[in-house]
């Protein structure tokens, strides 16, 4: 593990090097809108809207980038205090309830959950263990979690552009009241050409 200077690393510098509130994104850039958030396109990123069927309400937003995958969510948080401490006991309560391990340490993106996850695939329901990584920042009146799968959970190179990525998106909070926790609501992007 690479020795990282974490004091406080998760809000002291987060408005410098992101993930971004909309107040201190640069409007130049080329952002895709996705409402509640605005990803930064790059060689190589597929973007995917995940939908809950019930209600077809965007619920995350899914990167796939150097071989790795990373799911985003941003939610309403309270001015006060933030939510990852809060949400990190609850996915470690998750994830142990699944009959996982999980483990917390010190990441680039400050203190991080590494979760050895059970998971059941193919057609012959082989049993077998995912890793993930849960990463999260808290911002200005919201927050923002990732899941961090494939190549980026164990390989740094990949682990360094997919943190990259996490930290060049822009959270957009908008002044509507929103009680803490609530997702901040996400949508399709326009259509280049679709007026």
């Amino acid at each position: 593990m690479t020795d990282v200077n974490t004091e406080d690393s998760n809000t002291d510098d987060r408005s410098v090097v992101g993930p971004f509130d909309e107040s201190e994104a640069n409007p130049v850039r080329p952002y895709i809108d996705l409402g509640g958030i605005k990803i930064l396109p790059r060689e190589g990123l597929n973007l995917r809207l995940e939908v809950e069927e019930q209600t077809k309400r965007i619920v995350a937003v899914g990167l796939d980038y150097a071989d790795s995958t990373l799911q985003v969510q941003p939610f309403a948080a309270p001015r006060s205090s933030g939510l990852w401490d809060e949400t990190r006991e609850q996915i470690r309560e998750q994830v142990r309830q699944q009959g996982g391990r999980v483990e917390e340490r010190e990441g680039p993106l400050g203190a991080e959950l590494l979760a050895e996850v059970p998971v059941t695939a193919g057609p012959d329901a082989v049993a077998g263990k995912r890793l993930a990584r849960f990463v999260g920042v808290d911002g200005p009146r919201w927050f923002l979690r990732g899941v961090i799968g494939g190549a980026a959970t164990a390989d740094i190179e990949a682990a360094s552009k997919v943190e990259d990525l996490f930290r060049s998106i822009v959270i957009v909070r908008g002044t509507t009241p929103m009680p803490p926790r609530d997702l901040i609501p996400l949508r399709m992007p326009a259509t280049p050409g679709s007026a």
